[in-house]
Parts: structure tokens; C-alpha cells; sequence
């Protein structure tokens, strides 16, 4: 395989990206990988971030640096906190977690390998999780009978979820 970055020599060094847009990859040869270990340095003396960097190789469009620009000044507004400001402090409040949501989501899927809890819920406010989640999945799995044009299935699915919705609506 030749090298995705100058089409001369053979590719040995395989690099990965995995962001919000999905996966990336690259395969470049010892002299393209060697630039990119110079670049690397400068970037660290420069302190310029891996994102950033992995961006730069990857070709990103400035849709996603815009992306990444706005939610750097974007503001918590119950406690007035940054973005910017997470990494040193952690959240602030719980509106933070709905206001950097689409921040938190990669980086909550990096730690814990998921963005959505599957653990113990506890028994005072459980039930209402658990069938919030059960009316969610059977949302899914409405869709995809509707897609199959499987709709006597469909319509179970969409009386069960109306069933739960009650119940959630009772308490």
C-alpha cells in the first residue's frame, strides 16, 4: 500500500482518529511520519493541542473548528461557567451538564465507554428511569418495525408505549 500523503513510498505507519464525526484513518511512510514527529515536536514546544494536531493531519473542516470555537464561549447560564474552565474545575452545577452536552457526550463515552448510565438506579426514582428507558427502547424498535413494514407489530409497540407514558404520567 502506498502512502496516503506523498503516493511514493510504502506505508508503514498506520494513524487512528476517533472524534464525534466517527473514525479516520491514515497510512503514511517513514519520511511522512517522520515530518508529521517534527510537527509533532514543534506543536508540544508551541503547545498546541493532540486535537488540534489530529485535526490538522485529518483535514477537518472549519465546520467542526466553529463547532469547537463556540462551545470554547459558551456559558452555563445558572452558574456562569466556560467550557473552558471544565477541565480545571469540573462542572459547576447541573444545568452545566445540559448546557455542554454535546462536549460532554465524547468525553463521557472516552472514560466510561458509555454516554448512558447502565448501572443501579435507585429505588426512589427508579421506576420512572427504568420506564422512561423501557419507552425509548420500544421508540427504537417501533421505527425500525415501521421500516420493515412490519406494522401489526408497530402498532404493539406503539400501545405499549402509550401504556408506559400513563404510567409515567401517574407517578
Amino acid at each position: 500500500m502506498l502512502c496516503e500523503e506523498c503516493g511514493r513510498n510504502e506505508a508503514i505507519v498506520h494513524i487512528v482518529q476517533i472524534g464525534p464525526g466517527g473514525r479516520s484513518e491514515k497510512n503514511i511512510c517513514m519520511s511522512c511520519a517522520a515530518r508529521y514527529g517534527e510537527t509533532i515536536l514543534r506543536a508540544q514546544q508551541q503547545n498546541v493541542s493532540v486535537n488540534d494536531f489530529l485535526r490538522g493531519i485529518f483535514g477537518s473542516g472549519d465546520e467542526e473548528s466553529e463547532t469547537a470555537d463556540d462551545a470554547v464561549h459558551t456559558t452555563c447560564p445558572n452558574c456562569g461557567m466556560r467550557f473552558q474552565d471544565f477541565s480545571q474545575a469540573g462542572i459547576g452545577c447541573s444545568v452545566c451538564y445540559e448546557t455542554f452536552h454535546h462536549e460532554l457526550q465524547p468525553l463521557l463515552r472516552r472514560i466510561h465507554g458509555s454516554s448512558v448510565h447502565r448501572g443501579k438506579i435507585p429505588h426512589r426514582s427508579g421506576s420512572a428511569i427504568v420506564l422512561r428507558q423501557e419507552a425509548e427502547q420500544l421508540r427504537i424498535r417501533l421505527k425500525e418495525a415501521v421500516a420493515r413494514e412490519e406494522y401489526e407489530k408497530a402498532a404493539e409497540y406503539r400501545d405499549r408505549i402509550r401504556h408506559l407514558e400513563q404510567q409515567m404520567e401517574e407517578g
